[in-house]
């Protein structure tokens, strides 16, 4: 039998990390939450120098996982090829 319709066939060595995920770990969700977070920061307590470490805090989270982990996995799939 083939595939139910609706879903995706998928492609050998092709692996999207988002696809793993659920809703709340999608790229939108972790840029939205950083957002969040600075501006409530910055218009809650009004402290640069809290808001600062904090934003600082919120772009490590997003080059770790936005830009490092899907790079990563990238090359470990694509390591398999080489061989």
């Amino acid at each position: 039998m083939s595939e139910p319709p609706g879903e995706p066939t998928p492609v050998p060595g092709e692996v999207s990390i988002w696809q793993l995920k659920p809703w709340w770990c999608q790229p939108w969700s972790i840029l939205l939450t950083g957002v969040l977070l600075i501006a409530g920061s910055w218009l809650w307590l009004g402290l640069w120098w809290l808001t600062v470490p904090l934003a600082a805090a919120v772009l490590l989270w997003w080059w770790l996982f936005l830009v490092l982990m899907p790079s990563q996995l990238a090359s470990l799939s694509g390591s398999d090829d080489s061989g």
